[in-house]
C-alpha cells in the first residue's frame, strides 16, 4: 500500500509537470536499501505501464508536438540503452552532483522566465536529438532523470509547457521499454550480477504500477487545463525541490 501511494502521487506530479515519477520512486527504493541498478530496473519496469497510460492521455488531449517526438524518442532510446548497460556494470552515482546542479540552475531559470512572461519560441526538431540522448542516459543511470532533464530544457528554451510535457511523456514510453529490455539483456547475458535482488522487491514494483496507472489517465487533462504560467511555475518549483532533496542526500543529511 505504501508503494501504491508513492506511485499514485509520483505519477500525478509526473503527468502534470512532465517529471518526478522516476526520481520519487527511485528515491524511496534507494532509501529502503535497494541497490541502484535494481531500483532503476524496478522503476523502469513499472514505467512501461504508467507511461503508456500517460502517453495515451496526452495524445487524446492533443498535448504532443509530433515534430519533436521522433528525434527525441529515437535519441532517448539510444541514450537509455547505453546508460542501462553502464549502470549494470558500474556505480552511476559519480555523475549525480552534476545532474543536481543542472536541475537547480534550470529550476531558477524557468521560474525567472515564468515571472517575466517571456514569449514562447518554436524549437527546431534537430535540437531534441542530443537532448534526448543525454536525458535517456541520465534516466537509466539515475533511475529517473528523463523528465527533469528534458522537460525542463524544453520549457526553459521557450516551448509551450503543456506540449513540452506531453511530448516528453509520450517519448518516455519508448525510452522505458528500451531501458527495461536492456536490463533484461544484461540479466540474460550475465552482465548484471545483482539481478537476483529484483525478486525481493516484486510487491514494491506492483504497488508502483497500480498507483501509477490510477493517476496516469488524468495527465493529459491536467496539463491541458492548467494555465501556461502556472505549469511553468510548477516545473520550476519541482525542479528546485528535486535538486534540494538530492543535494541533501549527496551531503549525507538525508538517507
Amino acid at each position: 500500500m505504501l508503494f501504491l501511494l508513492v506511485g499514485l502521487v509520483a505519477q500525478a506530479v509526473d503527468g502534470a509537470l512532465g517529471m518526478a515519477y522516476g526520481v520519487i520512486s527511485s528515491s524511496v527504493l534507494l532509501a529502503l536499501g535497494v541497490p541502484p541498478a535494481t531500483a532503476s530496473a524496478s522503476v523502469h519496469g513499472a514505467e512501461v505501464f504508467t507511461t503508456a497510460a500517460s502517453a495515451g492521455s496526452h495524445i487524446w488531449h492533443r498535448n504532443v508536438d509530433w515534430r519533436l517526438l521522433t528525434p527525441l524518442a529515437v535519441a532517448g532510446v539510444i541514450g537509455g540503452c547505453l546508460g542501462a548497460y553502464v549502470l549494470a556494470c558500474i556505480d552511476g552515482r559519480v555523475i549525480k552532483p552534476f545532474v543536481v546542479a543542472y536541475l537547480a540552475l534550470m529550476g531558477v531559470y524557468i521560474l525567472w522566465r515564468a515571472g517575466h512572461d517571456i514569449p514562447l519560441r518554436r524549437i527546431r526538431s534537430w535540437v531534441t536529438a542530443p537532448l534526448g540522448l543525454i536525458g535517456g542516459f541520465l534516466d537509466a543511470i539515475g533511475g529517473g532523470g528523463w523528465g527533469p532533464t528534458v522537460s525542463s530544457t524544453l520549457v526553459g528554451a521557450g516551448q509551450e509547457p503543456r506540449r513540452a510535457i506531453g511530448t516528453v511523456n509520450t517519448a518516455e514510453f519508448f525510452l522505458t521499454v528500451a531501458i527495461s529490455a536492456t536490463f533484461v539483456w544484461a540479466l540474460v547475458t550475465g552482465h548484471w550480477k545483482d539481478a537476483d535482488a529484483l525478486t525481493n522487491h516484486a510487491s514494491a514494483v506492483a504497488g508502483l504500477v497500480v498507483g501509477g496507472l490510477a493517476a496516469a489517465p488524468f495527465a493529459g487533462l491536467i496539463a491541458k487545463r492548467v494555465p501556461r504560467r502556472v505549469l511553468a511555475y510548477g516545473v520550476g518549483i519541482v525542479l528546485l525541490l528535486l535538486a534540494g532533496v538530492q543535494g541533501l542526500q549527496l551531503a549525507g543529511v538525508l538517507a
